[in-house]
């Protein structure tokens, strides 16, 4: 099933970054947000991203933000998020 998403990053490093993909428009299962966040990996492996931190987002308030990740990569973008410090584009994982 093909959902809304969009992308962004959060630069951890001058050499990576942490990719963070946003599902808009509905509150999706658990099982879902991982799915995609495979996806994600996927799509840097090929691009020679071996070791990426990914961070899945979904909600548009305070009850409903929900992000999926390791513990420090979700503090990052929770930080950048509160800062307005990213920039979304969309992208399809398909």
């Amino acid at each position: 099933m093909a959902h809304r998403l969009s992308y962004s990053t959060v630069p951890e490093s001058r050499r990576r970054a942490i990719h963070v993909v946003r599902v808009l428009d509905e509150i999706l299962e658990l099982s879902e947000l991982n799915e995609i966040a495979e996806r994600m990996c996927e799509r840097l492996q090929h691009r020679g991203e071996l070791t990426a931190d990914i961070v899945v987002v979904q909600g548009d308030s305070q009850e409903t933000l929900r992000l999926l990740g390791i513990p420090y990569s979700v503090g990052r973008v929770r930080a950048a998020m509160f800062n307005a410090a990213l920039r979304w584009s969309p992208i399809e994982l398909d």
